[in-house]
């Protein structure tokens, strides 16, 4: 079997809310089907799907009953900054993280339809890549 690309797929029940807020984050565009759109990034990568799911229930991840179904960590430069990025385009948060200004952290959110992510900084830091990468 050879895997040409892997997608991750989201449910919801408003495909232009949901598909326009992943094309801002993922600074890409949207290509549109009835109950379908592709985000795709600025080098023409398929990112993510979103399905149309009208009747999709939101996750109550990280402390209710029901489970998380699925997350992505966007790993960050500036925390702050994209924090502040990620709520203007609609996210919120579900978990703060204990200090936004450390070194290294996460913190939780949802996207409009509800899918939990991680917004990660620091680690690993961009020299342990660096390093990792070209010991290999």
């Amino acid at each position: 079997m050879k895997i040409v690309r892997t997608v991750i797929v989201f449910d919801a029940p408003d495909l232009e809310v949901e598909s326009n807020f992943w094309a801002k984050v993922l600074e890409g565009q949207v290509l549109r089907d009835e109950r379908w759109h592709s985000v795709v990034d600025n080098t023409g990568e398929w990112r993510i799907g979103i399905q149309l799911n009208p009747t999709h229930k939101q996750p109550d991840w990280p402390d209710g009953d029901q489970q998380q179904q699925i997350h992505l960590d966007l790993h960050v430069e500036d925390a702050l900054q994209s924090h502040e990025d990620l709520l203007r385009l609609g996210a919120r948060v579900l978990l703060k993280a204990d200090d936004i200004y450390a070194e290294s952290g996460f913190q939780v959110y949802a996207d409009p339809a509800g899918h939990p992510f991680c917004m990660g900084w620091g680690h690993p830091t961009s020299e342990q890549l660096t390093n990792f990468l070209s010991n290999k």
